[in-house]
C-alpha cells in the first residue's frame, strides 16, 4: 500500500482508513464511471478535485490494449507526472492526498486529491471569440510562447499528456491578464505517461492535439511559426527558424495532415472523437 497526505487531509483523515474516507467526499461529481470518479469537494472553505480508481477489470484492459490504447490503472501516474512536471518548473497542480493498494492492476484501488486552480479560465475558453475580437497581439504572442515553452519543457522531462488541449491550459484570473505578468498552469494528467525519454511517437500525438485544438482561435501563419520556433529552439539550443523548419519538415507536413483530420472527425461526430 503506498499513502501520501498533507494537509487538511492528514489531520482530516487521522486514525481512519484513507481509502474509506476518501470514498465518503461529497461534492460536484464531474464523471461518474463503473471504475472511476471524480469529483470537487470543498474542505474548510477550500476546493479540492477528488479521482478516484477503482479498477478497470482485465476484460478492460485487454479491450484497450487490442484497440492500440493504453489503460489508465490507477492514479499513481497522475503523480507521477505532476511531480515531474514540479521539478522542471511547469506549473501544475498541486497534489495534496494520494494513496493506492492492491497489486492487482486490474482491480488496485487508487486515489489522488488535488488543489482547486482558482480562479482560472481554460485557454480554450479564452481564446474563443479570437476570430471575430482578435486579443492584443502582445498578449497573443506571450501566450504562445509559454504554451511553446511549458510542452516543450513537459516533453523534455519525459512526460506526454496523451490529452494536450487547449483546454487543459489553464489562465489564471487572480489578477489581471497582460502580456508581461500572466500564469499558465497544465493540468488533468490522469493519462499521462512518464519515462526517461519521450519517444518520437507519443511527442508527435500531444503536437497534433494541441495544433488540432487551436485550429479554430484564428492563429495566422506568423503565430504557428512562433510556437514553432519556441518549442523546437528550447529543445535545440540556439537553432534559427530556418533551420528548424528544415530539420522538421517531415513533422510540421504530418501535423498538418493530423490535425486536418481529426478536425473532420470532430465536425462529423462533435465532441466523441
Amino acid at each position: 500500500m503506498k499513502l501520501k497526505l498533507s494537509e487538511p487531509f492528514k489531520s482530516l483523515w487521522a486514525g481512519r482508513d484513507a481509502f474509506v474516507a476518501v470514498e465518503a467526499l461529497q461534492g460536484q461529481v464531474y464523471r461518474e464511471l463503473e471504475g472511476r470518479r471524480t469529483l470537487r469537494t470543498e474542505v474548510a472553505g477550500r476546493g479540492y478535485f477528488v479521482k478516484i480508481h477503482r479498477g478497470i477489470g482485465w476484460g478492460e484492459i485487454i479491450k484497450n490494449l487490442l484497440t492500440a490504447k493504453l489503460p489508465v490503472l490507477g492514479a499513481e501516474q497522475e503523480l507521477i507526472a505532476i511531480e515531474r512536471l514540479r521539478e522542471v518548473g511547469v506549473p501544475s497542480m498541486t497534489a495534496v492526498a494520494f494513496g493506492a493498494r492492491g497489486r492487482n492492476p486490474a482491480a488496485q484501488h487508487s486515489f489522488i486529491v488535488t488543489e482547486e486552480l482558482a480562479p482560472t479560465v481554460s485557454l480554450e475558453d479564452f481564446s474563443l471569440d479570437w476570430v471575430k475580437q482578435p486579443p492584443p497581439v502582445k498578449l497573443k504572442h506571450a501566450l504562445i510562447a509559454e504554451v511553446a515553452k511549458m510542452t516543450g519543457s513537459m516533453h523534455r522531462a519525459g512526460v506526454n499528456h496523451r490529452d494536450c488541449y487547449i483546454c487543459h491550459f489553464l489562465l489564471h484570473t487572480d489578477k489581471p491578464v497582460t502580456a508581461d505578468d500572466f500564469k499558465l498552469s497544465l493540468i488533468d494528467l490522469h493519462r499521462a505517461q512518464s519515462r526517461p525519454s519521450i519517444s518520437r511517437r507519443w511527442r508527435d500525438k500531444d503536437l497534433a492535439a494541441l495544433y488540432f485544438s487551436a485550429l479554430d482561435i484564428g492563429l495566422t501563419q506568423r503565430d504557428k511559426l512562433r510556437f514553432v520556433k519556441g518549442y523546437f529552439a528550447a529543445a535545440q539550443g540556439s537553432s534559427s527558424l530556418r533551420q528548424i523548419l528544415r530539420d522538421e519538415a517531415r513533422l510540421l507536413a504530418w501535423l498538418e495532415a493530423k490535425a486536418a483530420k481529426l478536425y473532420e472527425r470532430k465536425q462529423r461526430y462533435g465532441d466523441a472523437l
